[in-house]
């Protein structure tokens, strides 16, 4: 697989604790077409109930979704289309296959990816990280800390690389964005956790290309110029577009998972 991103249009839908977000996507600019729809969640979040939202906000945009693959993400860890894990949904989503749930439900191929793996997809096709050859690390810095492993613009698939052990301690319970703002911390010192978890990456995998996303990544002018490590940082483009964006391309490249 290449590092360019796929040509023509795409749907993409990012499922979250709190938000379903979904939208059309321009795979040539890496944009929606049209404006995105959100609905809240449903609580509980079953099976049952997410996929009958994730129906609702196709059937929404009518023609522009024409019958084009669907795109999904899902916080969880996705092997072979089945959910492994479950965060911010319901436990009842563990060994459920989404592939097959979401397909039947809409009646047309969708393809779902991790929430994470799906930034980094996006960030390689359409941002920070786009041309960029070599092994590029994706970390979505917010409740928790989101991994994505791209080498050569393949992505490697749940790598769940915020649960790292390091010092004694799971990564993103010390480096998340969350705990700067549980404990107070100052930019300057949370950027020191950051580049500690990031120095212990560098060793492990080399990488060619750091990209630090989430919404913390807003300032990142405060905290970013201080990770003074050997690998370049950038800062992930796309924001709150790339669960979608990513979602959108990984179902027109029928990425494996």
């Amino acid at each position: 697989m290449s590092t360019e991103a796929p040509q023509g249009p795409g749907f993409g839908i990012d499922i979250g604790g709190s938000g379903i977000k979904g939208a059309p996507v321009d795979l040539v600019a890496g944009e929606f077409t049209h404006d995105r729809l959100r609905i809240p969640t449903p609580q509980p979040s079953t099976p049952a109930a997410v996929a009958d939202v994730v129906a609702e906000i196709v059937g929404e945009f009518g023609a522009a979704s024409g019958k084009l693959p669907v795109g999904v993400t899902f916080p969880a860890v996705i092997q072979h289309g089945v959910a492994r894990t479950a965060a911010n949904v319901d436990s009842s989503w563990i060994g459920t296959d989404v592939d097959a749930l979401f397909t039947e439900q809409l009646g047309r191929p969708v393809h779902v990816i991790n929430d994470a793996d799906a930034a980094g997809v996006a960030e390689a096709r359409f941002g920070a990280a786009r041309g960029t050859h070599g092994t590029v690390f994706v970390a979505t810095l917010g409740t928790g800390i989101g991994s994505a492993l791209l080498i050569d613009g393949q992505l490697v698939p749940n790598t769940e690389l915020g649960h790292l052990e390091i010092d004694g301690h799971d990564a993103e319970k010390r480096a998340a964005a969350s705990v700067k703002d549980n404990e107070g911390l100052s930019y300057p010192e949370w950027a020191k956790r950051v580049y500690r978890y990031l120095t212990v990456l560098e060793n492990l995998i080399w990488p060619d290309l750091f990209i630090v996303g989430g919404g913390v990544s807003k300032k990142a002018e405060k905290w970013v110029p201080l990770l003074d490590i050997r690998t370049p940082v950038l800062v992930a483009t796309l924001q709150n577009n790339a669960g979608i964006v990513g979602a959108a391309a990984a179902a027109a490249e029928g990425i494996q998972h």
